[in-house]
Order: structure tokens, then sequence, then C-alpha cells
């Protein structure tokens, strides 16, 4: 008996250990692949000779480089990221659109004005996050596959072609899940992350002088000693830190503990050892720039060097996609966006969602990019300026809450300022040199962006107002339908609503156009709780509105995150002693309230944004489909509300 007593807890402690690794592994291959791929470009770039301003190959500049490398994920990452920033979450959630979240959560304590500037400041960061998920997966998988011309110059007509379809393989597979796509990269990941480890230790063991550039004297000499070279340099050293931002955007699909040990128990030393190796090879030989990270290899190990740095690319390309995924469906909670149909792929992680209309855009815009720029190169200037104006807003944002919310003292504040800001705006302002020679394009997606989701969050607030006054109080219009006795008609009738504080714009439509009134009126208003899963009996809950024998009543229909909201089925549920007999659903009516927004002559918004408005509505999910209304049973009320 007591053996059995001690089995029983060790089986559930290696049960929750397996589920722990089994996450872990999971992590690897969705979150780490961009900035788990970044050591096959990134000291390519910063001794590029076609670069503006390129840096010259020295022993001094070498050090330098990869000290500068080293300390900069350091900051960025390790400690900016990985021990500060993911500390702070919305219900498991992070990214920007977490820190927007609990900003105006919060917003009592910081004003109005400041939580409304901060925001949008976030927005804007959330907007180039876009920008970035757009060029990763064009730069990573074209790297990648430009290691062809390295074993094989003749290949290289073929790079484009076979990039395109590798991306929209990747794309296709994305509704399956991200813990499905995560368990299948993971092992990928760990033989990558190995195997680019074990490179590194070879270079390094070749001239272990390198090791040196572990001081931060190098970077710190290197920096402030040659400023004039060093400043451009950073804006291929950054790099290094990309995917930083989706490790936090994708906290929510597998948590902040499993990011966290794989980053610092494998992807940070594999990284070190890789870019290590790496210089290590060019102060062998300086020619080595021109594929250090290939040649780090032997000869006879490029060919699957080359399989394995494409795979891995793929899955960096799957981290800003989920990481995608995750800012769009957390703006459109918050009203920057339309409600989009989103699909639960886990039972066990709420944070695990695929967005179809997310990964269409995507699918095209990285098609359009990888046909448009050709080669890597091409986009490498582009690539930085999205990365550092997103990580530089977050850490503002972070460093904002750190004192507004857990009231970390003014010294702590200021010298995150000093480091983490500092080390921020000096990549950005590095990138900005770059404006000419492709920045500009993730600026230019990052407004696009943030026009459309800023426009739609003043639109809504307008038609919200409009709609609100229209429906008008749902208790005064129960009051209004008793005193006025409208004619009631055989049946049953379900009007589907936001709430029950206001009436629904149909319910109130048929009565005030038609004159009738069902028998059975059923008002239903969906809730989502953050559970998979809701039982059965706590499914409904049942208002009579102040009303016992008027057949009007309301019902709250709570759904699990991973459950399609079934009106129907919800509704048969019901006791017929709460509903003042039973209901004959089979013959049921549904009502929807549709809103056809068209511009009116108020001066809210300018013509060209409200047009802008009226055009991104038309990508909110279908809502029969979404409720699993029967179509043949479903009725459409129209009302007009000008913009």
């Amino acid at each position: 008996m007591a053996d059995q007593q001690v089995a029983g807890p060790s089986r559930t402690k290696l049960a929750r250990d397996t589920v722990r690794l089994a996450v872990v592994v999971g992590a690897l291959g969705v979150v780490f692949g961009d900035i788990g791929t970044s050591p096959i470009y990134t000291i390519q770039t910063v001794f590029n000779p076609a670069d503006p301003h390129p840096v010259p190959v020295s022993v001094d500049n070498v050090y330098g480089v990869v000290s500068l490398i080293f300390w900069s994920v350091m900051i960025v990452v390790t400690v900016t990221y990985v021990l500060l920033a993911m500390r702070v979450d919305n219900d498991g959630e992070g990214g920007i659109m977490a820190l927007i979240t609990l900003l105006r959560r919060w917003k009592a304590k910081q004003g109005r004005k400041a939580a409304a500037t901060l925001a949008a400041l976030g927005i804007f960061g959330a907007a180039l996050f876009f920008g970035d998920s757009m060029i990763t997966p064009a730069i990573s998988v074209l790297s990648a596959v430009e290691g062809l011309k390295v074993v094989e110059p003749e290949l290289e007509r073929f790079v484009v072609p076979i990039t395109a379809v590798i991306i929209v393989g990747l794309f296709l597979v994305q509704r399956r899940g991200s813990g499905v796509v995560g368990r299948f990269f993971g092992p990928v990941m760990i033989l990558w992350f190995t195997v680019i480890g074990l490179a590194g230790v070879g270079g390094i063991a070749h001239h272990p002088d390198i090791l040196k550039a572990l001081s931060p004297t190098y970077a710190l000499g290197f920096l402030f000693g040659h400023f004039d070279i060093a400043f451009f340099a950073l804006a291929a050293v950054v790099l290094a830190v990309t995917g930083a931002e989706a490790l936090y955007a994708d906290m929510g699909h597998f948590g902040r503990s499993a990011i966290a040990r794989g980053w610092l128990f494998l992807v940070f030393p594999a990284c070190v050892l890789s870019y290590m190796g790496q210089g290590a090879l060019i102060l062998e030989d300086a020619a080595n720039i021109s594929g250090p990270f290939f040649l780090l290899v032997p000869e006879w190990a490029r060919w699957p060097m080359v399989v394995l740095a494409t795979a891995a690319t793929v899955i960096a390309s799957q981290a800003v996609i989920t990481g995608a995924y995750s800012v769009a469906s957390q703006a459109a909670q918050l009203g920057y966006l339309p409600r989009l149909r989103i699909a639960h792929t886990s039972e066990s992680t709420i944070g695990q969602i695929y967005v179809p209309w997310i990964n269409w855009v995507l699918l095209v815009s990285v098609l359009t990019l990888v046909f448009a720029f050709q080669t890597s190169a091409a986009l490498a200037f582009a690539f930085g300026m999205a990365v550092t104006g997103t990580i530089t807003i977050t850490t503002t944002l972070f460093l904002f809450i750190a004192r507004v919310r857990f009231g970390a003292p003014a010294w702590a504040i200021g010298l995150g300022c000093v480091v983490l800001l500092g080390v921020d705006l000096l990549f950005l302002a590095a990138n900005l040199t770059k404006l000419l020679h492709g920045a500009w394009l993730p600026l230019l997606i990052g407004l696009t962006a943030f026009t459309v989701m800023t426009t739609w969050q003043r639109g809504r607030a307008i038609v919200t107002k409009a709609r609100r006054e229209a429906e008008g109080s749902l208790q005064a219009f129960i009051e209004e339908l008793h005193a006025q006795q409208p004619t009631r008609v055989p049946g049953c009738a379900v009007f589907l609503n936001r709430g029950k504080e206001t009436a629904p714009l149909a319910m109130r439509a048929n009565v005030e156009h038609n004159h009738v009134l069902h028998e059975r009126v059923v008002i239903v208003s969906i809730e989502t709780q953050p559970v998979p899963r809701v039982a059965q009996e706590n499914r409904i809950k049942v208002d009579d509105l102040g009303h016992e024998d008027d057949g009007i009543f309301h019902v709250s229909a709570h759904f699990g995150y991973m459950e399609t909201p079934d009106v129907p089925a919800a509704l048969a549920l019901l006791d017929p002693a709460q509903t003042e007999g039973a209901l004959n659903l089979d013959e049921a009516r549904y009502f929807l309230s549709k809103i056809e927004l068209q511009r009116g002559p108020g001066k809210a918004m300018a013509a060209w944004r409200k047009r802008l408005f009226i055009a991104t509505s038309y990508i909110t999910a279908d809502a029969a489909e979404h409720f699993g209304l029967p179509r043949d049973r479903t009725v459409i009320m129209g009302a007009h509300i000008d913009v």
C-alpha cells in the first residue's frame, strides 16, 4: 500500500514534467525560429561590402562586432524581454497589445491624456509588428535557400521559385494550430540549435581568442572608439535580436516559463557559439565574410546544412505568424479591428489560435515581397527598422507600467531608461540612416496598419454611440410594450443582442414597423469564458426582466473559448419553468440586427477615413454562421447609421 502511495505522486510528477517538456519543445518549434536563425545573415550583413556604410574587416572590428552582438542580445532579449517585460501580461497574453490593454485598464491613475498618447504609441508599435510579420518570412526563407548559391552557383535561378513554394506550404498548414506545428517543428529546432552550436565550437577551437569578445570592453571600445563605423554597423547588428518581440507576443501560446527555459538553456548559448565561431572564421581569412555561417561547417556538411537552414527559417516565419495572430486577436478585442473569425486550436492553452483573414493577408504580402525584392540582401535594410521600432515602443510602455502599476522606484526606472531604452534608441537612430535604402518599407506598412486600426477605433466609437441611442434602454422598452400591448402572434422569436442594457434593434423595428410581437420572445447574449468548455449546467442564465407573465425574457449563453457558439443548442437546455412554458425551437425565428454604414454629413471623421472605415467593416465575421443559426429561419433586419 505504501509503495502504491509513493508511486501515485511519482507518476503525477512524471506526467507534469512530461507536459512541461512537451510545452518547451513546442515553444522551440514556434517561438524561437526567428531569433534562432539570425546567425545565418547577421555577421555577413555587418561586413557586407555593398552596404552604403560598410564595416572594414580588421581584427579590432571583428572583436568589436561580435562583442556588440553578444551584449545587444543580452540586454535586449535576455534582460528587457525574458527577465522583465514577460513578467507583465494580460491574462497570460503578452506583446504590445497586452501592454495597451493594461494601460487602458489603469488610465484612471495615469490620466486620460497620457493613456491616449501611450496607447497611440503602442498601436503604432503593433502596426510595425505586422510589417515584421511580412518581412521575416520573406528574408528568412530567402537567406536559407540562397545557401544553394554557395554550394552550386548555377542553382541561383531556382532560389525565388523554391522560396515561394515553401512559403505557400507554410501558410497552408497554419490551420492545424501552433501546438501541432510546434510539436512537428520542435525536434527540428533542437537539431538546429545543436548543430549551429557545435559548428560554432569548431570555429572557436581554431581561434579561441575570440572568446575575449564576451567582455563588454570590446563592445564599448568599438562603439565609442570607432563611432563613425560602429554607429552604422548597429543597423545590421540589430538583426541579431529580430524575433525578440515574437517571444513576447507568443507568450500566450506557451507561457513565460517554457519560453524562458528554452531561451536560457538552449537558444541563447547556441546562437552565441555560432556568432563566436563565425568571428573566429573571419579572423582566419577575411574572404570568409562571403558566407561565414555556411563556411563554418565542413564542405561535406554544407548541403545538409542548407536543407536544415531552410527548415529552420520556415520555422522562423512561424514565430512571427503566430505573433501576428495574437496581436490581431487582441486588437479586435480592444476595438482596433473588426470582429475576426478566430479558430482556437488547443484545449489546454487559450492563446493558441488561428486567424484565417490575417493568414491569407500575410501570405499575399510575403509572396509580393519575395517576388519584388528577389534577394535577402535587398530586404536586409528594411528588416531592422520594423524590429527596432517595435522593441523601442515595448520598452517605453513596460517602463511606464513598471512605475505606475508596480511602483518601481524612480532610480530603477531611470536606470532602465539609460541602459535599456538608450540601447533601443541607438539602434533606432542607426536604422533611420537606412531610410532611403529600404527602411521606408516597414514604416509604410506600419503607417498603413496604424491608420486602419485608429480609423476603425474612432469609427467604432461613433457607431456604438449612435447605435446605443437608436436602441435605447431595454428595460424602458419592455415597459413601453406593456403599455402599448402590441398584437401577439404565435411562435417564438429569438433576438441576438450584445447584452441586456439596450433593446435589440431588430426587435424594436419589428414592433414599430410591423406592430406585432411573438408570443415568446427570447433575447440572447453570448459570453465567452476563459475556459476551454463550459459545463451544460452552467451554460445558460435566465432573467425575466422584471415580468413573469409577458413571455419576454433574457438569456445569457456561456461558452468556452474552444467551443463554437451554438445558440439553438444552448436554448434547447432551457427549463420550461424558467420560460413560462416550453419553447417550440424547431420553428423559432432568429433575428439579427445588421448595421449598414453610410457616410453622413458629420465632421467627426474626414471623408477618406469614413470610406476606409466602411471598407474595413466588410471583413467582419458573419454572425449567422458564427452563432450556428439556421439559415432558413434567420431574419436579418438592417438599420442605417451615418458615420
